[in-house]
Parts: C-alpha cells; sequence; structure tokens
C-alpha cells in the first residue's frame, strides 16, 4: 500500500517540476530575446546553472531538490514532512509585485508570459487536490 505522506510529495514534486519547466522556457526565450540566441544545449545549461540571469530560479530548484531528498531517505517521509513542505511550496510560489528575489521574478514571468500564468493556475490545482 503506498504510503500517503510519499504520494503527496510526489504529486508536490511533479507539479513542481512541470512549473519549473515552464518557468525555464519563458527565461530562455526571453533571454534570447533581450541578450543572445543560445546554440547549444550545454550553453543552454551553463547559463541555467551559472548565469545571473537565471539566478532566481535557483530557488524552485533547490526547493525540489529538498523534495527529492526527503523522498530519498530511508525512512518514509511522515505527514509532518509533507505538511511542512507543500507549506513552503505555496509560500515560495506567491508572486510579489512588490517583493524581492523569486517572489518578484515569479511575478514578472507571469506579466510577460500567459504560459507561465497557465502553470501558476494548474499548480494551484496540484495545491488544491493536496489539501483535500
Amino acid at each position: 500500500m503506498p504510503d500517503p505522506a510519499a504520494e503527496r510529495l510526489k504529486q508536490l514534486r511533479n507539479g513542481l517540476l512541470r512549473l519549473h519547466k515552464r518557468l525555464l522556457d519563458s527565461e530562455r526565450a526571453a533571454y534570447e530575446r533581450d541578450v543572445a540566441r543560445i546554440a547549444s544545449t550545454g550553453q543552454y545549461l551553463d547559463l541555467v546553472l551559472n548565469d545571473p540571469w537565471f539566478g532566481w530560479l535557483r530557488e524552485i530548484s533547490q526547493f525540489i531538490v529538498l523534495v527529492d531528498e526527503t523522498l530519498a531517505f530511508e525512512d518514509p517521509p511522515t505527514a509532518a514532512d509533507a505538511v511542512r513542505l507543500i507549506k513552503r511550496a505555496r509560500e515560495l510560489l506567491s508572486p510579489a509585485e512588490h517583493g524581492a528575489g523569486f517572489a518578484r521574478r515569479y511575478f514578472e514571468a507571469m506579466q510577460r508570459d500567459p504560459d507561465v500564468v497557465l502553470a501558476h493556475g494548474a499548480m494551484m490545482r496540484v495545491f488544491a487536490a493536496l489539501a483535500g
């Protein structure tokens, strides 16, 4: 029988991965529009890992790693672990026009890219399913 806490965290992780991919795609398009064309997958990976343009996305990347690590522990995650990580994900994914860091950049991405808005809506539906 599947572990309910682990299943909740897997749902969270999958939703975060979909949103993360959309954010990466959006930032790549903005970078190519405003800075320069990205010539290869290797160059893109280097930019994502090292360029300040993509730096704000590292917060969501690191959070996904935290969820993965929690799922990989020898001891299964507890209900409290799931609640804590879901709460933190909700906080992270709160766009703020007058905020700073991730919240501000997330807001800006939503303003410029309707696909990010759709991905955010899909993530809110994940949160709603996790609450039920």
